[in-house]
């Protein structure tokens, strides 16, 4: 193999490999928030590139209270060879408890709105995005697999992603007070043979929560 198809394919992953750290795209929207005209490049406090908006008039210390709305997906999710039902399930389960145990750190867990008192609503999006648009659960190979002096056909690495978009809604108005739009890479899977698990996104989830139990209008 020659250094210069070497070099090349060393600056192809080395700029696929940087696109893992984009926010979320316009085209990568999915529906679930009601706007996405006010959401503006930010940094969790994680350091996770985000997308963000937050009302300019909303203090944090004037809600002590917060609803909690499960996680779901939205779209549905379609199950795969590579991803199934009761690992997208399982995705799910974790999201909710993570993200719930997050939102109890900062405020009373209730189910009635009054004064005080936000709504979490969260979705997870997509992992992973495909020439075609969003995708659930596909798991696209971007990484080539050297072994030797040549490229392995077929044998490519697979990256993970989580896609998460979410609000938070006062709940005697009505009206949102921050909106957070957010992707994280999983694991990477050696090839397309191998199937996803929870434990794969784990690290992008407990990332989530860790940024909501410190999160600050």
């Amino acid at each position: 193999m020659s250094m210069k198809y070497v070099a090349t394919i060393i600056v192809v992953t080395s700029l696929l490999t940087g696109c893992a750290n984009d926010r979320v795209k316009p085209e990568q929207y999915s529906g679930f928030l009601n706007d996405y005209s006010s959401l503006k490049p930010a940094v969790s406090t994680t350091g996770v590139p985000v997308m963000r908006w937050i009302d300019s008039h909303a203090h944090l210390e004037n809600y002590s209270k917060i609803i909690y709305e499960p996680v779901v997906y939205y779209p549905e999710p379609r199950s795969s060879t590579q991803v199934g039902e009761a690992v997208l399930q399982g995705i799910l389960d974790y999201t909710n408890q993570s993200m719930k145990t997050a939102a109890a750190k900062r405020f009373m867990l209730v189910d009635k709105p009054g004064p005080g008192t936000l709504i979490f609503r969260g979705a997870i999006t997509a992992v992973d995005t495909s020439n075609m648009g969003l995708q659930f659960y596909e798991v696209i190979p971007i990484a080539m697999v050297l072994a030797g002096t040549q490229v392995i056909s077929g044998y490519r690495t697979q990256e993970t992603r989580l896609y998460f978009e979410g609000e938070l809604i006062d709940s005697q108005s009505g009206n949102a007070v921050a909106k957070v739009l957010r992707k994280g890479q999983g694991k990477d899977l050696p090839n397309s043979n191998q199937l996803l698990t929870v434990d794969d996104l784990k690290a992008v989830i407990d990332k989530m929560a860790s940024d909501a139990a410190v999160f600050n209008l």
